[in-house]
């Protein structure tokens, strides 16, 4: 019997090929629209509950990352304390408001908003919200499973029909890649992994896309090398007080 770190490390494989043959068009849509976030000095706020945040807060203050990323992370919808207390934050409606509110982000910002299933409310929410202030909104989201079932926000909608941009994780419902026998649960989920390749594939191609316009991108550098704290100084002169993170 193939030993199941193989299997998940086969699985994952497969994922990330999926997702280069089938999402890449819907990558570089997004790449441009953070690209000319950045070209029109604005902020790219990410946003994803539960284990979705990890995604979104991978973006922030990141070596060879964009330096205008703000990950916005509220405690009660994280899971960094209480999980399962965030499970259920995350189906109330009303808080994507008040969080926005706070952040108070501006038509030239860009929101990409990383939400499994989709359907739950708050990133919902956070979506229309943004929308009603003139931004951009890109999701990160698995297709199969939000099609496959039903809304929990009082519209019936799911994220992937507000979004600007969807792209599809390419995980199956329920997140879970492998079946072994004499379990009923699936093991090993996919979506953390997909949706950090993803994240990346935007970044990265945002980033060319500046270059390509002759722009030189704010990109951080470790702040584990030498000189790095001269060389990130001007991002971080650029935009404190408008990233919250920091």
């Amino acid at each position: 019997m193939e030993k199941a770190a193989m299997q998940y490390a086969n699985s994952i494989n497969s994922l990330k090929n999926k997702i280069v043959e089938t999402q890449i068009n819907a990558i570089q849509e997004a790449a441009e629209i953070l690209a000319n976030t950045v070209v029109k000095d604005g902020i790219v706020y990410t946003f994803g509950t539960g284990h979705s945040h990890i995604i979104a807060e991978e973006t922030a203050y990141r070596a060879g990352g964009l330096a205008p990323m703000d990950a916005i992370l509220e405690p009660s919808l994280t899971g960094h304390t209480k999980v399962f207390q965030s499970e259920y934050m995350e189906r109330l409606e009303g808080i994507a408001e008040v969080i926005l509110n706070y952040y108070n982000p501006k038509p030239k910002d860009t929101l990409i908003i990383i939400s499994n299933s989709g359907r739950n409310a708050v990133p919902i929410e956070m979506a229309e919200i943004a929308h009603q202030r003139g931004m951009k909104v890109i999701a990160i989201t698995s297709l199969q499973h939000s099609q496959g079932t039903t809304s929990r926000h009082s519209s019936g909608k799911k994220l992937y029909q507000i979004a600007d941009v969807v792209i599809d994780n390419c995980c199956p419902k329920g997140d879970c890649l492998l079946h072994l026998e004499k379990m009923q649960q699936p093991i090993g989920p996919g979506s953390g992994v997909s949706g950090l390749l993803i994240m990346h594939m935007i970044i990265v191609q945002a980033i060319q896309n500046l270059v390509e316009l002759g722009i030189d991108p704010p990109v951080f550098m470790s702040g584990n090398i030498d000189g790095s704290d001269e060389f990130n100084q001007p991002f971080l002169d650029q935009y404190w007080g408008r990233i919250k993170i920091w």
